[in-house]
């Protein structure tokens, strides 16, 4: 694995936003509303998450999000 790379260390939800914390500590959040299935979900669907190097995955709602894209669209905002 690439070390230069950042890295998933946490997601949690708060507020109607998706919160992800890096392992480098960059934090970066977005709305729920973005995404009509975790808009959707209820708090304890969004709790059931897993990480991996370049994404997030909510198998309670088949929802999978790519780091590289959030991050994309984190930048537009």
């Amino acid at each position: 694995m690439n070390t230069l790379i950042d890295t998933p260390a946490s997601v949690r939800h708060a507020d109607g936003e998706i919160v992800v914390t890096m392992n480098s500590g960059f934090e970066f959040s977005f709305p729920c509303s973005d995404y009509p299935r975790l808009a959707a979900a209820s708090p304890e669907e969004r709790s059931e998450v897993e990480l991996s190097p370049l994404g997030i995955h909510w198998p309670v709602i088949d929802e999978d999000l790519s780091i590289a894209g959030l991050l994309r669209d984190h930048a537009k905002r």
